[in-house]
């Protein structure tokens, strides 16, 4: 991680998560925004490959600048902090195509330790939002499980364990375009649209351990 935007309206908050990710990334390049506007000036001509953006801003939601960033930048890791744990916030982001979910009113050490889990691929979420998923998805029909070929369960045991797309192919001897056609089947059959809820799903089909 080399550069990360902070889109927070509350400068304590924007403080504590630019501590956090100093500490888990040195040398990382924070920069602020405490509104939609401010976030939209900040995305103009830059990349970043990570994103911590609240979701209720003075002047907008952050659903809207994830669904942008998502659309232009697919490869920046975007994940909201927020105080809001219901459906109606969680879901509408993860759609957006958040990459993970974390809560304000978690302690500090397990904030930076699921910040540090980016490192190896690990979608960051809060445990209550990883029950939430879990508890939302219930049990799997079997029907969708059967529908799952060999070799797309494969990818996405390989996938919710944090391995990158071409360690994938490499791991499977298949090109990386294959492998993800394999991938784009599997979230099409699951009816999931991120890497975070892939390793949700993997876990409620069985295929890894819950984290």
């Amino acid at each position: 991680m080399q550069r990360a935007l902070i889109v927070e309206d509350t400068p304590e908050a924007r403080d504590w998560m630019a501590d956090a990710l100093g500490s888990v990334f040195p040398g990382i390049t924070v920069r602020l925004a405490a509104s939609v506007a401010e976030a939209s000036d900040r995305l103009d001509g830059c990349r970043y490959d990570l994103a911590l953006i609240d979701l209720h801003l003075p002047d907008g939601n952050g659903v809207d600048l994830i669904a942008r960033i998502n659309s232009e930048s697919p490869q920046t890791l975007c994940v909201v902090v927020t105080i809001y744990d219901d459906d109606q916030h969680l879901f509408p982001a993860l759609q957006a195509g958040a990459g993970g979910y974390l809560l304000k009113d978690m302690p500090g050490d397990q904030f930076v330790r699921r910040l540090r889990g980016i490192a190896d691929g690990e979608p960051p979420l809060s445990p209550a939002i990883a029950r939430r998923l879990l508890g939302h998805f219930g049990t799997p029909a079997p029907e969708l499980v059967h529908d799952l070929t060999p070799r797309e369960r494969e990818v996405l045991t390989l996938i919710a364990k944090g391995i990158k797309l071409a360690d994938v192919a490499e791991a499977l001897s298949i090109s990386r375009h294959t492998a993800g056609d394999h991938v784009k089947s599997i979230y099409r059959k699951l009816n999931i649209s991120s890497r975070a809820e892939a390793t949700l799903e993997a876990a409620r089909l069985g295929f890894i351990k819950p984290g």
